[in-house]
């Protein structure tokens, strides 16, 4: 299974990876963007089955980038994974076509638990 993590975050998406081994998803293909400007010609070219994406992001933010996706009709499982997840953003990513929404901080469990359905 190809995941995407999108973060402008160097150091963040590295503890998505780990965290993603830790909770005993391993040996999937990762592949990384910084925001989502390059995620969405990355996601046309490469096309993961999984995007985890930062929220807010330099040049396009992660809502922005689903939006498009959506609106372009391609059809992915996304989530977010943020540290920002009042009612608002939850319902917004809802209404984006979000599978979930990830509070930072967060454990290798609550990854299980989440990603478990998405995850194969």
């Amino acid at each position: 299974m190809k995941i995407m993590i999108v973060d402008d975050s160097t150091a963040m998406r590295l503890i998505v990876k780990r965290t993603l081994r830790q909770a005993g998803f391993e040996g999937h293909e990762i592949v990384e963007c910084e925001d989502g400007d390059l995620a969405l010609g990355a996601i046309k070219r490469a096309k993961p089955d999984l995007v985890l994406s930062d929220w807010n992001m330099p040049k396009m933010t992660g809502i922005e980038l689903l939006e498009k996706l959506s609106a372009e009709g391609i059809k992915i499982k996304f989530g977010f994974v943020t540290t920002e997840a009042t009612p608002e953003m939850r319902a917004r990513a809802d209404l984006a076509g979000a599978n979930f929404l990830i509070s930072k901080p967060f454990t290798a469990e609550v990854f299980k638990e989440t990603l478990g359905a998405f995850i194969k």
